[in-house]
């Protein structure tokens, strides 16, 4: 399977919106709860998608039958891997670490979709270069995280914030993972549907945890409807479509984007800043991204 230049247009915008997500994030959670900022994006994403989707015409996949059945299960899954379950840790772990370092999280997204890929998808059997490049990432990813955060007392909640963010990141893989498995659809109907079980999901629960938000501050409410359109509702649309034509092994490629717009996003616009161990680790992760990958001629990625 190749991509196409449109493809690659998708995974740069992608790239790009993603990245922001993160900045997005920290000024969120300055005024709401990491839940509710989860819930208010999923919930505004939900909502976008229901109406292009009647505006367009297209139908939910119904639910009878064997098909429709998998097909609800896998949007349930999605919805639950690449939207309620990291965006929540994601939110919460911002609470403690900088958008850069959630950012640079997410450059272990293919490390874990190669493994997963290998025993769940046909034609993406892992290598010998691809097992080296994986060893090489995985270290990176040791040094990313930090042995601390596997300790358990006077550390506060730092290095479980590092773990949650890595988390998020594990999340995501096995989203892609499912989006490639699940039974052909619309992309429109099938987006729309996984968000609005997410958001059926995670509203309850940020409502019984955390209440409805008494106060609702300016700025960090703009965030979190910049998060719900932009890299929620637009972003899935975009994810869906190119998984389904792509493969998740392409799609995990934005991750060698997302860490360093993230890491320019925070530095402009928050001016954080990171210890030099974080790019010692980039450089790890995207050194064992890069071997892991096999390119062919005119740009297409050869998937073996």
């Amino acid at each position: 399977m190749q991509a196409s230049l449109i493809n690659w247009l998708r995974l740069g915008v992608l790239g790009i919106i993603w990245g922001s997500s993160f900045m997005a994030v920290t000024v969120a959670i300055r005024g709401f709860g990491p839940l509710t900022v989860a819930a208010g994006r999923i919930a505004l994403g939900a909502v976008i998608l229901q109406i292009l989707i009647r505006v367009m015409g297209v139908k939910l996949p119904a639910i009878r039958g064997t098909e429709g059945r998998r097909v609800w299960l896998a949007a349930l899954g999605f919805g639950i891997c690449s939207m309620a379950l990291p965006f929540f840790l994601l939110s919460w772990g911002q609470g403690y670490v900088t958008s850069g370092f959630a950012g640079v999280t997410m450059a272990a997204v293919p490390l874990l979709v190669l493994p997963l890929a290998h025993f769940l998808i046909k034609g993406e059997q892992m290598t010998g270069r691809k097992v080296f490049g994986f060893l090489i990432g995985f270290a990176g990813v040791v040094v990313l995280i930090g042995v601390d955060a596997f300790k358990s007392s006077g550390l506060g909640f730092e290095p479980l914030a590092r773990l949650a963010c890595f988390g998020a990141a594990a999340c995501y893989a096995f989203g892609s993972i499912i989006t490639k498995l699940a039974p052909k659809v619309d992309p429109f109907a099938f987006a729309a549907t996984a968000t609005t079980l997410a958001a059926l999901m995670i509203v309850p629960a940020a409502i019984i945890l955390e209440g409805i938000p008494q106060e609702w501050p300016a700025v960090p409410l703009m965030a979190v409807v910049y998060l719900g359109v932009v890299p929620t509702a637009v972003a899935n649309l975009l994810l869906v479509s190119t998984i389904r034509s792509a493969g998740p092994s392409f799609m995990s490629l934005v991750n060698y984007q997302v860490p360093v717009w993230s890491v320019i996003f925070g530095a402009l616009f928050l001016s954080e800043t990171l210890p030099m161990r974080i790019f010692v680790a980039l450089g790890l992760i995207l050194s064992g991204l890069a071997i892991s990958q096999r390119w062919k001629r005119r740009g297409a990625l050869s998937r073996t």
